[in-house]
This record gives C-alpha cells, sequence and structure tokens, in this order.
C-alpha cells in the first residue's frame, strides 16, 4: 500500500531529526497551559518556552508584551558569574586566586586573607551578607563591601547577599585597571557578556554615585533578552565562554549542594528534599538548612535556574534542551509545582 504523501514526508523528516528533538522530550500543549494558569494564578506577568530552539509558548497579561522590560533582582547575580568566568578566560584572573593578591588591604588579615574569588561567587567566603548595599543611600558600593566583616571562616557557611557579590565587583575593577583596558567592571559585562548575546543598547541597571553597579540585582531586562542568555547557557556558554566553561557555575558546594556560581541547581533530585528557595533565604544564614536540598524532585538533575526574587526565573534544563523564562510582579510562587505542571509529569 502506498503511503500518502505528507505521511511519508513526516517520517522522513523524524528520522533525521536527532534523537534529542523526537517526541518523546516534547512538552504537551496541556503541560504548557496548565504551567502559564499556575503561573498567571501566582501573579506571572509572562511566560516563554523555548525547547529545541523553537518557541512553544510566549504569553504575556494584558499590560505587558515582549519589549517591557523589568527587574530580574537577584537574576543579575548569573550574569556577573558568567563574565567571572570569561574573566579567567582573557587571563584576567584565577577564580581559585586569593581575593588579597588584588584587595591588597586584605593581606595579613587572619582567614580574610585566605578567601578566594570562587568563595566570593559561591557565597562561602563568610562575609557579611551586607544587605545595606540594596539601598540607594550607599555613595561607594564597593567600599562598603570591602570593609564588610568577616562573620564565618572561609568556605564553612552559605551566606547569602550582596556583600560577597560585591567584593568581587572591586576585584574586576583593579584587574581591569591593572591590564590598561581603560574599561569599567560593568563596560566589560557589556562587551563580554551582553553584547555576544544580542542584547545591545542601553540596559537599565542600578550603580552608586561613584558609577559601581549593584552586582546582585538592579538589571532590566525583556523575556526575550533573559530568554537569550538562556539559549547560549543551554549550549554551554556558546558565544561567551570556552568549552566545557561554563561547569565552573554549575558546582555545588559542601555547604550548599544547590547553588554554584549565581545559579540554583537540581543534581539532588529525585531523592533530595524540595525547598523553596525565597522562603528557605529568610531566616538568618546560620539557621538556614540547605542539606540535601533540590528544586524539584521531578525535574531532571541537569536543571540549572538564574532565579530573581519576586518569582523572576530562568530556567535551563539541558536533557530536554529547553529554555523556560517566566516575569512576575510576586513571590508566592512554587518552583516544584510550577515545573512538575510545565513537565507534565
Amino acid at each position: 500500500m502506498r503511503l500518502p504523501l505528507l505521511l511519508l514526508l513526516a517520517i522522513l523528516a523524524l528520522s533525521r531529526m536527532p534523537v534529542s528533538a523526537r517526541a518523546a522530550d516534547w512538552t504537551p500543549p496541556a503541560a504548557l497551559d496548565a504551567a502559564w494558569d499556575y503561573s498567571v494564578s501566582q501573579n506571572g506577568l509572562s511566560l516563554l518556552v523555548i525547547q529545541h530552539g523553537r518557541v512553544l509558548l510566549e504569553r504575556y497579561v494584558q499590560g505587558d508584551g515582549p519589549a517591557v522590560r523589568h527587574k530580574i533582582y537577584s537574576g543579575t547575580k548569573a550574569f556577573w558569574c558568567v563574565a567571572a568566568v570569561a574573566a579567567q578566560a582573557d587571563g584576567l584572573l584565577s577564580l581559585d586566586e586569593p581575593v588579597a593578591a588584588t584587595i591588597t588591604e586584605w593581606r595579613g588579615q587572619p582567614g580574610r586573607d585566605r578567601i578566594t574569588i570562587r568563595e566570593l561567587l559561591n557565597f562561602t567566603s563568610g562575609i557579611d551578607p551586607g544587605f545595606h548595599l540594596h539601598s540607594d543611600d550607599v555613595p561607594d558600593r564597593d567600599g562598603y563591601a570591602v570593609a564588610l566583616p568577616q562573620v564565618a571562616p572561609p568556605g564553612g557557611s552559605f551566606i547569602y547577599g550582596p556583600g560577597q557579590i560585591q567584593v568581587f565587583c572591586e576585584v574586576l575593577r583593579r584587574k581591569l585597571a591593572r591590564h590598561g583596558a581603560g574599561e569599567t567592571p560593568w563596560h566589560y559585562l557589556v562587551r563580554r557578556v551582553l553584547r555576544p548575546l544580542g542584547i545591545a543598547g542601553s540596559i537599565p541597571h542600578k550603580v552608586d554615585a561613584r558609577g559601581n553597579p549593584l552586582l546582585a540585582a538592579g538589571v532590566q531586562l525583556t523575556q526575550r533578552e533573559w530568554a537569550r542568555f538562556g539559549e547560549s547557557l543551554l549550549a554551554g556558554g556558546k558565544t561567551i565562554l570556552p568549552s566545557g566553561a561554563l561547569g565552573q557555575c554549575l558546582c555545588g558546594t559542601a555547604r550548599n549542594p544547590a547553588f554554584g556560581m549565581g545559579f540554583w541547581l537540581n543534581g539532588e533530585a529525585p531523592s533530595g528534599r524540595v525547598v523553596n528557595v525565597e522562603d528557605n533565604l529568610v531566616p538568618k544564614w546560620w539557621q538556614e538548612d540547605w542539606s540535601d536540598a533540590c528544586l524539584c524532585r521531578e525535574a531532571p538533575r541537569d536543571l540549572f535556574v538564574s532565579l530573581g526574587s519576586m518569582g523572576q526565573r530562568l530556567y535551563v534544563i539541558p536533557s530536554l534542551d529547553m529554555v523556560v523564562v517566566r516575569l512576575s510582579n510576586d513571590s508566592k510562587f512554587s518552583d516544584a509545582e510550577f515545573l512538575r505542571l510545565l513537565i507534565g509529569r
């Protein structure tokens, strides 16, 4: 019996697809609708789902749209951590060098002189969280951060806040000055990360009176701009980083297996203990419990997330070849519930 022409063409097209692109891992429309409905019920403003380079869903609530930029809050951290890996690839720094090699005023201070750049970026350096850095009345954020007290030994704690990553801003500023390029940390981020992603023009971000950017938060992006970052990460940091270099950002620590450098990780799934990150960060740092933590037991272990307050999310799932961006104006949101609905399990 002769096959209808359209059916024959479909079979031939399927046979040429890579295994990862075949029907088994496509997200069903019902799951997309369920994820959207849940997101909106928790004050979601927009949702973008991309799989195998194809937009499966792009929706906005009334009044929002593809040209609207939103604060991504702590989603900003991931850009700077990727910039740090780029700076290592450029020979500007080593992630495992002592911070005191650049911040010379830390030399000879017990404990502080052992802190590495990597520990600043995975939040295990023991430096005070420095939440006041979020305030607009700090005229020199870098100077404020460098002077923050050390409240725990290096490597012995997980202290999430703007303090440690802001110290990295001063490290990068001094490294660039010594390099003689005349760049500021923000200009370096634009040249090495944002521009290669096609994120051009003036990107709203938060700076102090000295022009120091706030590395913990402050950047505003459209949904599609943030998705471009996710698609590059899905390809291992293509156009930004050397092959394999992104892995530097995706290794958890003994103090928090669910956090690498700028990204939250699901590596403890499927047997890990599900935590709501935003809720778990409410207690004081010494009261937080990150042991065996994961984001969603039903989601793949290779899921990693750039996560911002008020429910801002960039999910990257390499095993599903998927990028998801959610923007919101409220934090009453469960990653575990959303991902269960989206993945359809």
